[in-house]
């Protein structure tokens, strides 16, 4: 017997340190080839650890939530017919694994939280190998988990579970190493569990328990990038109510005209055309600000970044030459990128690299915000929900569409009366839509 030491991968781009996302196996588990030992988290992307042999594990190097120095032994794992350690760099292995998962700097705005649920357990139990079905069925069936152990389930699931009152606890997970699936889900709901306690919404509310939740992995990476920007970035807000009265009637006669074969176009094409038109003005709010080297940098290109809400959290999709497409372009583009990051499929291209944010809550989206700027950026504009409101015309009284946006601004590099210039000047335009086709 001898031991196979992996070590934490070197993933490259002159990291230091990586965390130790998630462990998918546990002490004196049986691991084959190829199979996932642990995810694994850099700046950039998630990377997932296979084994390149078989044997048990023997020892773990760190804890869920442990940011590692790249070369620390990551995992040992006991192997047959080997006399000696032999060593092994997790970047071997994590070559032939699946593809990097991208993981962009949160959008710079304030979202409805989704209602807390339990947290998955650091270390997971895992089914044992395609050698052993019955092991598997075993931690498939298990249903009543013993004191402390959380049940594994995606943020997803978790989230529906909360929306139907269902305890999680007592649901059977049918999928890799017991996780629970939305299949799940729709069994638990169609048989019931006889002698389970009933679900009932606010079941888990009423149950007055408290349940430390580390930040590890892509929230803490959020949280990271929020505490730069507002350390480093003097934030300033300005706050204007639009008219989108005229502009809303005329996105219903273009979707009335060519919805079906170019698409339906929502506010978000129309204000990324208004910003590109205002950016010709104003070409600094269009920058990137490096403080540490004291340079500003301007950009002739418009890389958009719009805000996506994922259930990993919220992720910034980067929209490439915005300046250079048309309404349906940008919506198509728009729709595309948040799909991608929605699915876990987007490249780390598509989700760094823009030059100014637009953040929107949608219905969501209140009277007021005060957006966090994505850091480098210098700046970003947050719109806020359409709402019908009576409004003196002409001196009457009438009912408009009015729509706040909600900007932030990095106060070293733009004066307050140049925000004010700009923002008016997207207002100018989406208040009278037919400029914004006006060259």
């Amino acid at each position: 017997m001898g031991i196979h030491v992996i070590k934490m991968p070197d993933i490259g781009e002159g990291i230091a340190e990586v965390e130790l996302v998630m462990w998918h196996v546990k002490v004196g588990d049986a691991v084959t080839e190829d199979m996932i030992l642990a995810d694994v988290m850099t700046d950039k992307a998630t990377i997932e650890i296979p084994s390149p042999v078989h044997g048990t594990v023997a020892m773990l190097g760190g804890a869920a939530g442990q940011v590692m120095a790249v070369g620390a032994d990551l995992i040992h794992i006991e192997v047959e017919g080997a006399g000696n350690l032999k060593a092994q760099s997790g970047a071997a292995a994590a070559a032939e694994a699946a593809p990097a998962k991208p993981v962009a700097p949160p959008p710079a705005s304030s979202a409805a939280a989704a209602p807390p649920a339990p947290a998955a357990a650091p270390v997971a139990p895992v089914a044992a190998s395609a050698t052993a079905p019955a092991s598997r069925a075993t931690v498939a069936a298990r249903v009543a988990r013993e004191a402390g152990e959380r049940p594994l389930a995606s943020p997803a699931v978790r989230k529906r579970a909360w929306d139907m009152g269902v305890e999680l606890q007592f649901v059977h997970g049918s999928g890799p190493a017991g996780r629970i699936l939305h299949a799940d889900l729709d069994s638990y709901a169609a048989r019931g569990v006889q002698g389970a306690p009933s679900a009932v919404p606010g079941s888990y509310r009423e149950n007055h328990t408290e349940q430390a939740v580390p930040l590890i992995g892509l929230r803490r990476k959020i949280a990271q990038k929020m505490q730069e920007s507002k350390r480093r970035i003097p934030h300033f807000s300005y706050v204007e109510e639009i008219d989108v009265t005229e502009l809303e009637s005329l996105r219903t006669r273009m979707n009335e005209q060519w919805g079906k074969e170019r698409g339906k176009l929502t506010v978000l094409p129309l204000l990324a055309r208004a910003l590109v038109v205002a950016l010709r003005q104003f070409p600094q709010m269009n920058a990137r600000f490096d403080d540490d080297a004291g340079v500003v940098t301007q950009y002739g290109a418009v890389h958009l970044g719009v805000a996506t809400q994922t259930d990993a959290g919220l992720m910034v999709s980067v929209m490439r030459h915005a300046e250079a497409r048309d309404l349906w372009s940008c919506a198509a583009e728009i729709g595309r990128l948040a799909d991608a990051a929605r699915t876990g499929k987007a490249t780390r291209d598509e989700l760094s690299g823009s030059t100014i944010t637009i953040s929107s809550l949608g219905a969501l989206g209140g009277i007021v915000t005060t957006p966090v700027i994505n850091h480098p950026e210098v700046a970003i504009i947050g719109v806020n929900k359409i709402v019908e409101r009576p409004m003196v015309r002409q001196g009457g009284l009438v009912v408009r569409k009015m729509m706040n946006l909600s900007s932030s601004f990095d106060h070293r590099v733009v004066d307050g009366m140049h925000a004010a210039q700009f923002v008016q000047a997207i207002r100018a335009l989406l208040e009278c839509p037919a400029m914004l086709f006006v060259e």
